[in-house]
């Protein structure tokens, strides 16, 4: 088929890169405007209009999906189908009735759980045992349109969200080519998604993941790996902003002092905090203007008093 691809961060190369390989025929790719990165916030494509470009195929950059120089472009290019992977914008009607066979979103949830921006993080910090991706006919509702092919997969005690998005990327993008292959042969028909079984996963932003230490380790851990790599968890400690990585939940001594929440130990080799249940060890941290470190080491540096808390 002849496809117009649409995706902008790193987890949607592998997608790319999988139909690139197949004998569908990428002739455009839409993704979101150059977007200010690094030191000097200078501007820089996306990954995935950087990946087109060192192949050679027309990249689109619309301000806005319902800009009428994208529609006209869009229907010059007349695709038979739009993949999409993490766009990152809505597609307005007109936008979706222009390819044949409609755009085929890979989502990263088993629908219609999680539906929205976040579904990794969201599904991590719920506790979730088992997520998975789908593929589906995107609609004007939310991530509601029929789905045509869905997959599996654990969701690991110490995972990150940086850990399972890399795991479903990789197996999501198989899916989407298998979606295609079968649309393209005619074999393959979406079915709608349950009526029960709906959840949201809204867009997190760095206020959502700043620690509360009141609640129990285990929630603490879940909130921690959800937010990592972005947007990064984070607490207060003299009244500076410090960034955590993945924590551990403590089995403390019978006899050890109990904790108050965001109360720190510093030990020769962990840093411990209170929780609203016991304690946790901190792994790295990464304080305001500094680079990531191990717990221990930043103890080591900033002597933190005795009862002393993160906030």
């Amino acid at each position: 088929m002849r496809l117009l691809f649409a995706g902008t961060p790193e987890p949607a190369l592998p997608a790319l890169e999988t139909i690139l390989g197949s004998d569908h025929d990428v002739v455009a790719v839409l993704t979101r405007p150059d977007a200010p990165s690094g030191r000097g916030r200078r501007l820089h494509p996306s990954p995935v209009a950087e990946r087109a470009q060192a192949e050679g195929i027309e990249v689109l950059k619309p301000k806005s999906a319902r800009s009428p120089e994208f529609l006209e472009r869009l229907r010059e290019i007349a695709p038979d189908a739009c993949p999409v992977v993490a766009y990152g914008a809505l597609l307005p009607n007109p936008v979706l009735e222009v390819p044949r066979h409609g755009w085929i979103n890979l989502h990263f949830s088993v629908l219609p759980a999680w539906r929205g921006a976040a579904p990794v993080q969201h599904a991590i910090r719920a506790g979730d045992d088992v997520t998975g991706a789908s593929t589906f006919q995107i609609v004007q509702e939310l991530d509601a349109g029929p789905v045509f092919g869905v997959l599996t997969e654990p969701i690991g005690p110490t995972d990150t969200a940086g850990d399972l998005l890399t795991r479903l990327a990789g197996s999501g993008a198989r899916l989407l080519l298998d979606t295609l292959d079968g649309i393209a042969a005619g074999t393959l028909e979406a079915r709608p998604q349950p009526a029960d079984g709906v959840s949201y996963a809204p867009k997190v932003d760095v206020d959502d993941v700043r620690v509360d230490w009141s609640a129990p380790a285990f929630a603490v851990d879940r909130l921690v790996r959800s937010g990592t790599p972005a947007p990064g968890a984070w607490t207060v400690f003299r009244d500076e902003r410090l960034k955590l990585g993945p924590v551990s939940v403590v089995t403390p001594a019978p006899d050890a002092d109990v904790l108050a929440p965001g109360q720190i130990v510093a030990e020769k080799h962990r840093v411990l905090v209170g929780t609203g249940s016991g304690p946790v060890a901190l792994g790295e941290v990464r304080p305001h203007g500094k680079r990531p470190m191990l717990a221990a080491d930043w103890a080591r540096g900033v002597r933190p008093d005795s009862g002393e808390r993160l906030s």
